[in-house]
Formats: C-alpha cells, structure tokens, sequence
C-alpha cells in the first residue's frame, strides 16, 4: 500500500482502506488540527485485502458519507472541514478535523444477521441484549440494538464488547450516549433508504473527541456506505435465509462459495477477485448511491 506523494501533506497513516495525510504549513510544520482522509479503492473482507482493488470504491464511498452527513447534521455534528483537496485525491478525499478517536466500533443493528445471528443463535442474545425467541435469518428487530466491537488492528479481528466493557473504555455518559446515537442514526438511515426502496441492516460507525476535551462526539470516518453497512434491497427482502445485498456481503459470498475454493479457516490468503466480482461489485455500489442520493455517479 503505497501512500501518494501530495504537495503541502505529509502521509501519516494507511489503514486497510483509507489513508491519512497532515497538511503543512507555509513553513513545512504538521497542522495539528486537521486531516486528510483519502479514501482508497481497497476492499477487505474477512480481515484480508482483496485483490484486485474495485474501481471508483473511494469515490462512491466519500460522496456518499457526504451526502448522509448532511443528512444526519441536526443528530450529530460530524468531522468534514472541506472538500478542497489536492486534484491526484479530489472527489475521494476530504479534509477533516482531527479527532481523538473512541476505541470502540460502534455497530447497531435493526435486521439479525451475520455475526448477530450466530450470537443469537448460541445464546438468545446479541452483546447483552437480550431478543424475541424464534428470530431468524433477516428477521427484523424490534428496534435497533446497539453490538459494539473492539477496533482491532490491521490483520487482527474485531471482538465483541460487553456494555461493561465500552464503560470501562470511554466511561458510563460517554458509552450511553455512543449507544443512543448509533441506534439513531441507523433508524434515520433506515427511515431515509426504505423510502428509497433499500433497508439497512446494519451499520458501524465511529466516533471522536476534540484533543481538548471540548463539545460532544463527532462522527467522523464515513456513514452509512456499503463498506460499513448492510445493504439490502426492501422488494427482495424475505428472512429465513441470506438477502441479496448492495454491499461487501456480495464479495464475501464469493469467497466462502465453492467457486473461490478458499477455506476461511486455513490462515491462508483468499484468491484474487474474478473480474467479473469486481465488475459487479463496483456496480452494485454505484447503484446504491445513486438509490440512495438520487443522484447520478
């Protein structure tokens, strides 16, 4: 993952899909309170990068986060400073204010599956909530629950946090108000996209803090895109069984089918992507934004 070189930034950081960068002052010092989040056309799945990268991933996923922002303003302020970025990065990139960021990934879910519904399965239960008997596959929930994960590092995998243990991280008024706000944003997500004829099943989103301990939280990274969200079509939708899906959910099916001929379990990197995945796959995220935004790509 090689970062770019871009006048008046320096890189600071790749993560497995975006890169961060510090802009420079007129004299070459780091601006201590902005960033510029450039947002890549990698995709990982199952905690590996794929290969190859999907063409014009960055700059759906930018615009979109975008256009939810604006969306979502009366509920929580958010991280964006400005679109004006350097042209190799225009349309992905976006300068931001620097945030200390919570170790915690907030997910929320309105629909039971995946890594949900396994929990569900096993136990009754997802991060400590406690759900209707008889749910499967798709079911909605009664109302969004909030299944926070730890943020792991690169390669490493995400666990479940328990409510004591986002408390012991951030502490009781700030895990209760990640919570709250999770759970609202993914209802006025799902209030927007259903109408648009898309529901989300769930979605992650993170949060920060100004360094100085100043205001609220700020939501920052992106919002409601297929890369951190379940996307699934509202006409199609019938639980018992998997959804078709707007999202990552469609290469990570790929993976685990018998075509790929790889074993999750082996430890051992996935194959590269067919050209037709990646095709649909870039696909199938233009065509949620464009649902969504109303907008064309």
């Amino acid at each position: 993952m090689s970062a770019l070189e871009l006048a008046g930034y320096t890189h600071v950081y790749s993560g497995k899909v975006r890169d961060l960068y510090a802009p420079l002052d007129d004299a070459g010092e780091v601006v201590p309170d902005q960033l510029l989040l450039v947002a890549s056309n990698r995709l990982s799945a199952y905690d590996w990068m794929m290969a190859p990268e999907i063409p014009d991933k960055g700059a759906v996923l930018t615009r979109l986060s975008l256009w939810w922002f604006d969306q979502l303003a009366d509920l929580v302020p958010n991280h964006v400073v400005s679109t004006d970025v350097p042209e190799a990065v225009a349309g992905r990139g976006v300068l931001v204010r620097k945030l200390d960021m919570l170790k915690v990934e907030a997910i929320a879910r309105a629909y039971l599956t995946g890594g949900g519904l396994e929990e569900y399965r096993e136990k009754g239960s997802v991060s400590g909530v406690e759900l209707p008997e008889g749910l499967v596959d798709g079911s909605k929930l009664p109302e969004p629950v909030f299944t926070p994960t730890t943020k792991a590092p690169v390669g490493e995998h995400d666990l479940p946090m328990t409510p004591a243990e986002v408390e012991a991280e951030v502490g009781a008024e700030v895990a209760a108000e990640v919570s709250r706000l999770t759970r609202a944003i993914l209802a006025r997500g799902n209030e927007i996209a259903s109408a648009r004829g898309i529901l989300i099943a769930d979605t992650k989103v993170e949060f920060g803090v100004s360094p100085d301990g100043s205001g609220g939280l700020v939501l920052a990274d992106e919002v409601l895109t297929p890369d951190s969200s379940r996307f699934w079509p509202a006409d199609l939708w019938e639980p018992g069984h998997p959804q078709p899906s707007y999202d990552k959910q469609f290469v990570r099916d790929w993976l685990t089918s018998a075509e790929s001929g790889w074993d999750r379990k082996s430890g051992e990197a996935p194959p590269e992507l067919p050209a037709r995945i990646v095709e649909q796959t870039r696909a199938k995220y233009v065509e949620a934004y464009e649902r969504l935004t109303g907008q064309t790509f």
